[in-house]
């Protein structure tokens, strides 16, 4: 085992379930266990002794569930934490939008059938993600966000972009690629947008699948736009964002309708942000404004080079901001992006660039 490996601590209630996922994640040589707990209440007291890297945890459990150890432990010792749960596939809205509200980075669908093979299917892309939300920093809830704030730049927002960038008011769409932390990234966005925004928005958001329902629902409250799955056959329309549907890849035709289309994942995604931002580019070229959030991977960055040599305007978020600076930062070392924002300068810039369509 490496010298320094991922600390990870399991909260689980089922003796089966957490056999396996001891199991799955001893596979990894760069991870170790340091504790488990079968409720919240036991892990509340070991978590802080055994100093994990990560908290992977069930939602469902007696005594304490997964939600109430989140409040916990992002009010007493803050660390991230990854819900493995079938709460996802549930379409538990109220739950899922309490969770991250109190802190989860993201949620893992548990495998229904609870078989040790439906683990081990999905055993390399949990393993991938508790290695990339370990390193995440996070902090107390009474901060009231999952991101450093205060470090965030109060200047203008300045764009580099030549004469004809400038003189563009004819923007048509805004399209929105992002994974790991979008949905609080997401919701920051909307809620700061007004209901008569003047264009439509569509995000390509990575999440497990059964996830999308609740999300959208959860993004709804508070939001003044509009936010929808994208129906085939539908033109997309100002004041409202759409998502594309699970397990499909979402496109423009030649009138701008969208459609579905039923192809092979492209590099483990489907939906695709390349896939999308391609179709879109095709369609609208330089009128679109288009957007890399917090993620991991390079999913978009090759969309976003297509728009920036079109002339497109892209915006990718900063370090800062991200929980994880993955798709953003492969954009930025590509040389296609043309302004870097922290979270919060992302609707007015939206604003600013839509004030005179």
């Amino acid at each position: 085992m490496p010298s320094n490996p991922i600390k990870v601590f399991l909260v689980e209630d089922s003796p089966v379930a957490l056999t396996i996922l001891q199991r799955v994640l001893n596979s990894a040589s760069d991870i170790k266990i340091v504790g488990t707990a079968k409720n919240g209440v036991i892990a509340l007291e070991q978590i802080p002794q055994s100093k994990p890297d990560i908290v992977c945890t069930d939602l469902l459990m007696g005594k304490m569930d997964g939600l109430e150890l989140t409040k916990q432990l992002m009010a007493t010792y803050p660390i991230p934490i990854l819900v493995i749960s079938q709460v996802v596939t549930n379409n538990d809205t109220q739950k899922i939008g309490q969770l991250l509200e109190a802190g989860v980075l993201d949620v893992f669908p548990k495998p229904k059938t609870g078989f040790i093979q439906d683990y081990e299917k999905q055993q390399q892309i949990l393993i991938q993600k508790i290695k990339l939300l370990s390193g995440v920093k996070v902090f107390s809830k009474s901060n009231k966000a999952f991101v450093p704030t205060e470090i965030e730049p109060q200047l203008p927002i300045k764009f580099e972009c030549n004469n004809d960038l400038i003189s563009n008011t004819n923007y048509k769409i805004v399209t929105i690629g992002v994974s790991t932390g979008g949905p609080k990234a997401l919701r920051s966005i909307f809620r700061s947008l007004p209901n008569n925004f003047s264009l439509p928005i569509i995000c390509i958001q990575h999440i497990s699948e059964g996830f999308l329902s609740s999300l959208i629902n959860w993004l709804n409250v508070g939001s003044s736009l509009k936010v929808k799955v994208a129906e085939n056959g539908e033109f997309p329309l100002p004041g409202t964002v759409y998502f594309a549907p699970e397990r499909y890849h979402l496109e423009l035709d030649s009138q701008g309708k969208f459609i579905y289309l039923n192809a092979p994942p492209i590099n483990n995604h489907r939906p695709s942000v390349n896939h999308t931002f391609y179709s879109i580019a095709k369609f609208h070229g330089k009128n679109t404004i288009a957007i890399l959030l917090t993620g991991m991977g390079r999913d978009g960055v090759s969309g976003m080079e297509k728009f920036y040599r079109m002339g497109a305007m892209t915006i990718a978020q900063d370090e800062a901001t991200s929980v994880i600076f993955g798709m953003p930062k492969e954009a930025i070392d590509l040389g296609v992006v043309r302004q870097v924002l922290p979270l919060s300068k992302i609707s007015p810039a939206l604003m600013k660039l839509t004030q005179d369509n």
